[in-house]
């Protein structure tokens, strides 16, 4: 259902240079860039990644409430991106760690301050029908 995802950058290039090392180890590539924006792809998942500058030219800024998260296949792979994540600039909004008894998430803002977080849903929740 979802096609695309975009957040905001004040920094087209710093922002495109952070997420291509965050995604390198998710299999993320560049899918499209032009002048105002930028998106990646992942292997054969049909949602992408972008991120551009404002359309009304007006400085970029978070969405109180908004929040961007990326499955992952393992705990240890949302530890990882997640210490990635903080190693190319990225402040940390809670380290990763269970949630629930079926979630594990790790959270954090980009340099442009967009809150992401990468997760996965374990055995159980898959079981109980949990589509995250």
């Amino acid at each position: 259902m979802i096609g695309y995802l975009l957040v905001g950058t004040n920094d087209l290039k710093a922002s495109s240079h952070f997420y291509d090392q965050l995604f390198a180890p998710m299999f993320g590539k560049r899918a499209m860039e032009v002048e105002r924006f930028v998106v990646w792809q992942f292997g054969s998942h049909d949602t992408l990644f972008g991120v551009t500058p404002p359309y009304d030219d007006k400085p970029a800024s978070v969405g109180n409430g908004t929040m961007i998260s990326l499955r992952l296949e393992s705990p240890e792979a949302v530890d990882n991106q997640h210490a990635l994540a903080l190693k190319l600039g990225a402040t940390c909004c809670g380290a990763p760690g269970p949630r629930n008894e079926v979630f594990y998430g790790g959270y954090f803002r980009d340099l442009d301050g967009n809150k992401l977080v990468f997760y996965h849903v374990n055995a159980k929740g898959r079981e109980m029908g949990v589509k995250l």
